[in-house]
């Protein structure tokens, strides 16, 4: 079957190379996926670029997200039977309840653990959950991860948000897109900063009416402040790190949340932590999301007709093109590798 491996010592721009590999079978309990789509998130630009996760094996097969069918089943298998058309977990472990260390060693596609971009892939049980009916592969591998980490930045953590308050989000990758698509849906007002007057178009075309344009404000929070007539959002999606962590904390207002998702702008500069504890600012740390909160975020997108957005789709054999494109940071949405 082919898959793509990361090879080792490689550069980032020739990390991923299409190999041959021999055909998994599935044992008791697990179950032989044929896997028609995959979505990559930052996380894998950062395995590609040997920055994610300590030690990684050699020639590991790359990604998390993923959706397909069942082809074959092993002994003691009850949950699922050929031709069911399923989706990926990212900790494929975790069924509820908080974040424990132990779930993640289960990632799959980081340290000693394949993914999900080959033909064929073998999943335990548990590890799998039915792809919404409303949704085609592509759309249903681009849920795993981003999807699940937007459901519970803004859902599974306290105070869950009353329909009014006000959500912002930072560019324009997977996880804002789909935290803007959540929040609208849920009736919460969202402000969104981005780069460009091309992707302002497109987020207004999702509904966003409140957009920053941060390069020409730099000074982002100071407009967010101006929005929410001085008061500052009630919870932050922040998937900067610590290029804009500062100012996130600038933007929120007093008791409210900040969910720290993701690490765009770097990691490692110093935090004034006189905003968090003097205007009583929860920060949090949001680690993708549970089994039940995908299942929870499913019903919510198919109650509410919400699709996910895709920039483009790569064929396997371009799949080295779709990492460029993500590490260009020009998508809006998520970039697909389709594999039938």
């Amino acid at each position: 079957m082919k898959a793509v491996i990361i090879r080792k010592n490689a550069s980032e721009a020739d990390a991923w190379t299409l190999a041959e590999r021999p055909a998994p079978r599935p044992g008791p309990g697990q179950v032989l996926v044929r896997i028609r789509a995959a979505s990559i998130n930052y996380r894998d630009l950062m395995i590609a670029r040997g920055l994610y996760g300590g030690e990684r094996k050699d020639d590991l097969i790359p990604l998390a997200d993923a959706a397909g069918e069942v082809v074959e089943v092993g002994a003691g298998v009850r949950r699922w039977k050929t031709g069911d058309r399923v989706v990926s977990t990212y900790f494929p472990t975790w069924a509820s309840g908080p974040f424990r260390q132990a779930y993640r060693a289960a990632q799959l596609g980081a340290g000693h653990n394949d993914g999900v971009l080959a033909e064929l892939v073998v999943f335990a049980e548990d590890g799998l959950l039915p792809a919404p009916a409303t949704l085609g592969f592509d759309e249903a591998a681009t849920l795993p991860c981003a999807a699940v980490t937007a459901w519970s930045a803004l859902f599974e953590s306290w105070p869950r948000p009353a329909p009014g308050a006000t959500v912002l989000v930072q560019g324009t990758g997977g996880v804002s897109i789909f935290a803007a698509q959540l929040a609208r849906a849920a009736g919460l007002r969202v402000i969104a900063t981005s780069s460009s007057a091309a992707k302002i178009d497109r987020l207004r075309a999702l509904g966003v009416t409140d957009t920053i344009d941060y390069r020409q404000q730099p000074e982002w929070h100071e407009e967010v402040l101006r929005l929410t007539g001085g008061e500052g959002v009630d919870r932050v999606i922040e998937v900067g790190g610590a290029g804009t962590l500062p100012r996130s904390l600038q933007a929120v207002k007093v008791g409210g949340v900040v969910s720290l998702i993701g690490l765009l702008s770097g990691v490692g500069s110093q935090i004034d932590p006189m905003p968090i504890l003097f205007r009583a600012i929860r920060l949090e740390g949001v680690l993708v999301g549970s089994r039940q909160a995908f299942v929870d975020l499913t019903a919510t997108l198919e109650a509410h007709a919400i699709r996910p957005v895709i920039d483009e789709v790569f064929p396997l054999e371009r799949a080295s093109d779709a990492l460029a494109k993500l590490a260009a940071g020009k998508h809006f949405g998520k970039v697909v590798i389709r594999l039938d």
